[in-house]
């Protein structure tokens, strides 16, 4: 049958009504198909609820590509932040600033990396983890290019320490919740890998530094570091990719956590063997953390017979962070096994213990041998807190969120702890000792919580099994 439209001139066929049809629907079909890719690019995360059980603790998905990617993303965020030292020197001299001024340059990026936790472990629940790590690698590339054109403080601060560090913060939450979501069992073995970055950074950052910053100078020093973390983090945004199907909408705080003791005390109990250090632990613990990691290399050329040059100062910097390869891997493996809280206890012990000695070295052989313990522990406590951190609730969809609301609260001590180090040093003219003893304070006040919080969570959960053993059973 045919249509007649006008005077006879145009004749519209069914046939071609039809075909008019089809490629309506093949083009809407195109636009659906470009939508959702765009979505998946810039907006929540489409995954199978299906692949959302039992964390698989192994294969190749979870083994290579997510914890490759992971060791990936803490090098160029952690191990960046921790050849911070290399960096202290050199503003000191070239800027002719104090230290006090020079170390918020680092602690504003560790700052930044911890504090926006709760923004970004939100996002990451609701299903947000693709935008956040394309954010994140953007503002780090943007940070790292832009402080090869500065030359004043100021804007080496808004460079490294505002817009590196967020686009660290962007990087780091993100990526422990979706990694933790992969394992359960090994869990901390798992985070341990991933935290070896810190040292892969480490190394490689002030090698970089000591290599080509007297030949090719700071600009292209900066570039090339950013060439580096540019192919790193494009294989980070093709590989890594969450599990765990999206929450739904919900406040940005979770303020049930709270409420829950664990939050706070590192409760014992046979669904949680990995509890985690209490906020206050670890608020001592971060003030003195990064104290040794800044300021090793400085102190290395000022107050040690005979005095390293700028070179061999960052030898200590490449064993500080070379050796924490055994703290952070080997003491996360025996976390598995005994429990993170139980390894956390002597290894903050032990640092508190090192950082007083620390006056005592004044000889080349006694700063060798004292960087490599140190590095050792201070290692250990970098990844045992994560590890710990990731048992804060079996609710996967959730643990973003309540990763993000603990790293916020410590960031405040990453923040004014290195600048406090700094002062007390210039406020001493130069000298390291009150600076040191605030650190080994720090540290000392961190393992005394943690035994107190230890101590009273046994006896909650000794109250608690002699209660449940008093309840008669239900008469049938």
């Amino acid at each position: 049958m045919a249509q007649h439209c006008g005077h006879g001139k145009n004749v519209v066929t069914d046939q071609d009504l039809g075909s008019n049809n089809c490629a309506l629907h093949a083009r809407h079909g195109t636009v659906r198909r470009t939508k959702q890719t765009i979505s998946q690019l810039l907006g929540r995360d489409a995954i199978d609820t299906s692949d959302s059980g039992p964390a698989p603790d192994g294969g190749i998905r979870a083994t290579e590509h997510q914890v490759l990617c992971s060791h990936f993303v803490v090098m160029n965020t952690w191990g960046f932040a921790n050849s911070f030292g290399a960096f202290q020197a050199y503003f000191v001299e070239t800027l002719g600033r104090k230290p006090f001024d020079i170390s918020w340059i680092g602690s504003m990026q560790v700052f930044l990396l911890f504090f926006l936790g709760t923004f970004t472990g939100r996002l990451t629940d609701g299903g947000y983890f693709r935008p956040l790590l394309l954010l994140g690698t953007a503002s780090t590339l943007v940070g790292l290019f832009a402080s090869s054109f500065c030359c004043r403080y100021w804007q080496f601060f808004l460079a490294l320490g505002v817009t590196v560090g967020i686009g660290n913060g962007c990087l780091f939450c993100p990526m422990l919740t979706v990694l933790s979501t992969y394992f359960d069992k090994r869990r901390a073995t798992a985070i341990g890998i991933a935290a070896c970055g810190s040292a892969t950074g480490g190394l490689i950052y002030p090698t970089v530094v000591r290599q080509l910053l007297p030949s090719l100078g700071f600009p292209w020093l900066m570039r090339i570091i950013g060439f580096i973390q540019l192919v790193l983090l494009i294989m980070v945004n093709i590989w890594l990719r969450p599990r765990i199907a999206p929450r739904r909408p919900g406040p940005l705080l979770d303020w049930m956590a709270l409420k829950e003791t664990s939050y706070y005390l590192p409760c014992t109990s046979q669904r949680n063997r990995n509890p985690p250090p209490n906020f206050i632990s670890h608020l001592q613990c971060l003030l003195s953390l990064y104290f040794s990691l800044f300021f090793v290399a400085s102190f290395s050329r000022t107050d040690v017979n005979p005095a390293f040059s700028y070179a061999q100062s960052l030898n200590l910097l490449l064993l500080l962070n070379g050796i924490g390869i055994i703290g952070r891997l080997g003491l996360n493996c025996l976390a598995d096994r005994v429990g993170t809280i139980n390894l956390f206890i002597p290894v903050a012990a032990c640092t508190s213990i090192l950082l007083f000695c620390w006056p005592a070295v004044h000889d080349v052989s006694g700063i060798y041998a004292w960087t490599g313990v140190c590095g050792v522990a201070t290692g250990g406590l970098q990844s045992l807190f994560p590890a710990a951190l990731s048992s804060l609730t079996l609710d996967m969809s959730k643990l973003g969120i309540r990763m993000g609301m603990v790293f916020s609260v410590v960031s405040f001590a990453s923040l004014v702890g290195p600048p406090v180090g700094g002062q007390l040093i210039s406020m001493m003219n130069g000298k390291y000792l009150a600076a040191q003893l605030f650190a080994g304070s720090s540290m000392l006040l961190c393992t005394a919580f943690l035994i107190a919080a230890r101590h009273v969570s046994l006896r909650v959960q000794k109250l608690g099994n002699g209660n449940r053993s008093e309840v008669s059973p239900p008469s049938r």
